[in-house]
């Protein structure tokens, strides 16, 4: 593999560049330093890793079909024209929340753990919008850092933005995580957003 011999060209060419900074006279003290960097002593093997491949489930549309999702909910939950398809743990953690069950969801970066409590959560706002009940929080969702939150809010507005419903459909997503004015977190209990994003340090502290 060419990223294999790109390694090993890197390599060489910072022990060139670096060896030639000392000059020992000892013979043994010599031979002992340059044994350990001929071993690799002064940088690390190569890592490689392979990402998972997650097991399939359904796509968003066929909880809809079966009533499981609201129709809203799987206008929000897609890319365009195409429907999103779960991994199968997605799947079984919405299952999971549409019957009321508690649940944990373990698994690797990048797997879309977002999306196991998400889409409940805002299939659960869409459902009480079209019963006609009034805008509260319904979801609270606290991250270990504000880039977590940002980038999570930002996620999940284009889905919302993007799905077509009317403004009485759309869940509103606020966040409140120190990075607001005064004025902004006075306004989150006056006009209470579905979803708050939030961070569990605050100003350097944790709340």
């Amino acid at each position: 593999m060419k990223a294999f011999k790109f390694d090993h060209r890197l390599i060489d060419s910072y022990a060139r560049f670096s060896r030639p900074f000392s000059t020992i006279r000892s013979d043994d003290l010599k031979s002992e330093i340059d044994h350990q960097y001929d071993a690799g002593r002064f940088w690390p093997d190569a890592l490689l890793s392979l990402n998972p491949r997650y097991l399939q489930g359904a796509t968003v549309d066929d909880p809809v079909a079966s009533g499981d999702l609201d129709e809203a909910t799987g206008r929000i939950f897609r890319f365009g024209a195409t429907p999103i398809r779960f991994h199968r743990h997605q799947a079984q953690s919405i299952a999971k929340a549409r019957t009321g069950q508690s649940y944990v969801v373990t698994t690797g970066t990048g797997s879309g753990k977002s999306l196991c409590f998400f889409v409940p959560i805002v299939d659960a706002i869409v459902r009480a919008r079209k019963a006609g009940r009034a805008r509260k929080t319904s979801a609270i969702i606290v991250y270990p850092m504000n880039a977590l939150a940002n980038s999570q809010m930002n996620e999940i507005d284009k889905f919302i933005s993007q799905s077509g419903l009317p403004s009485d459909l759309k869940p509103i997503v606020g966040r409140y995580t120190g990075q607001e004015s005064q004025e902004e977190r006075r306004q989150i209990p006056d006009d209470p957003p579905d979803i708050l994003l939030g961070c569990c340090r605050f100003h350097g502290h944790e709340v």
